[in-house]
């Protein structure tokens, strides 16, 4: 599927949409409330509101670890919301087997969905015993070095193009007192480090056998020992961060306090928002400068079941309008992402959204590890990755033999 730049302004296609004879208002639940996020949801919401029906905005403060128990117990609990934000993949699959969620195969069909979401992975995430139960909204790929200018220029330094490179002027970065690698203190985010790391330095392929065929023999050989190895220099360079929130340590990179930092692309919605530009005060790296992949997470949204007729027709409204050409457009320049369609027109996209779309483009794709684990695996490599990160006393080798035990006994 093409992704095309051209210059050409779109025909906004929220006309296209049916407009209700009465506005119906809908919840919708998410965690997008760091700057870049608020900035891109309120196109949704703008978007929704401008059909005539009205969003009233359910924000969690917080990460998805701490949004998604609150969903999920209102949902069990007797009290659905009108829509959901889920990242792709398994977290909403329990909700679905116990028949909790709207289906939206017959939406989907009508408008084709199969024929212009890309890559296919995305919609089959979304479907379980051959019904689609959600929309997917964008691309988010964890595989980015993000690097500040400003730092790099205060240490005497030249940019790294590669992580060897990244390495080898964390020295000068201390000596300058720049934190050499920003990160927070959440599970997901050194536990998503690890998972770039991974694959920049074991390879597509040892990856696939981890995190799909769930291989613990190659979880715990030699490559994914370079691997840990990696990642356990990399923990010295990050030990003063003293931030918890993810774009607390974005905003390291972007007031050049820290050299660097391993995170999604939805880190772009940072930079945006503090005004900075790519190639000129921030450098983007994927694949850490050394193997170029880009991983095919992100976020979808759930429709719970509702016994309400108007409601209901209005989550098919909205997830319509979610896959619409100009929002596919509006909200992923905001939000940092890539579109999950292929048709639409990316003038104004960043050098660094252009990387990613060239990347999408060739196929170098992998799916996300949300999409491959289950929430119970994931919740132990994270508890594994927040201790290991957090202290020198546990070594390279002790780590890998216990990740190399749960990924034996993953679903």
């Amino acid at each position: 599927m093409r992704y095309t730049l051209r210059t050409a302004a779109l025909a906004a296609s929220v006309a296209l949409i049916s407009v209700p004879a009465s506005s119906t208002e809908l919840e919708v639940t998410h965690w997008w409330t760091s700057g870049g996020e608020a900035a891109a949801v309120a196109e949704l919401a703008k978007a929704f509101d401008a059909s005539g029906d009205k969003w009233i905005d359910g924000a969690i403060a917080g990460s998805g670890g701490v949004a998604r128990p609150i969903m999920i117990a209102r949902i069990t609990g007797g009290d659905p919301m009108g829509a959901t934000q889920f990242n792709h993949g398994r977290q909403a699959e329990e909700l679905v087997q116990a028949g909790l969620m709207q289906d939206l195969t017959e939406i989907a069909e009508k408008e084709k969905w199969a024929e212009i979401v890309h890559p296919k992975s995305l919609l089959d995430s979304c479907t379980f015993e051959g019904k689609i139960y959600c929309v997917p909204v964008n691309i988010h790929s964890w595989q980015w070095l993000w690097l500040s200018h400003k730092a790099f220029a205060d240490a005497g330094v030249a940019v790294p193009t590669n992580w060897d490179e990244f390495v080898a002027a964390a020295p000068a970065l201390e000596k300058a007192g720049k934190i050499p690698l920003a990160m927070g203190n959440q599970p997901w985010q050194a536990s998503g480090a690890f998972g770039v790391i991974a694959i920049a330095i074991a390879g597509t392929d040892a990856w696939k056998a981890v995190n799909i065929d769930k291989n613990a023999e190659v979880a715990g050989g030699p490559e994914y020992a370079k691997v840990f190895e990696a990642a356990a220099n990399a923990r010295a360079f990050r030990k003063n961060s003293n931030v918890q929130d993810w774009n607390q340590a974005t905003n390291l990179v972007i007031t050049g306090a820290a050299g660097g930092q391993i995170m999604g692309d939805w880190a772009q919605g940072e930079f945006q928002v503090a005004g900075q530009t790519a190639g000129k005060d921030y450098e983007c790296l994927p694949g850490l400068g050394v193997n170029q992949i880009i991983s095919t997470g992100g976020d979808a949204f759930y429709f719970p079941k509702l016994n309400d007729p108007e409601k209901t027709a209005a989550q098919m409204r909205l997830a319509s309008l979610m896959l619409s050409k100009q929002v596919q457009v509006d909200f992923n320049l905001k939000k940092g992402s890539l579109p999950v369609r292929g048709d639409v027109d990316l003038a104004a996209a960043n050098d660094c959204m252009k990387k990613g779309l060239a990347i999408l483009a060739s196929g170098a794709i992998l799916p996300d590890g949300n999409q491959t684990l289950s929430p119970d695996t994931q919740g132990q490599i994270e508890d594994l990755m927040t201790e290991f990160w957090a202290s020198e006393a546990i070594s390279a080798a002790d780590a890998q033999k216990r990740y190399a035990e749960i990924i034996g006994a993953a679903d």
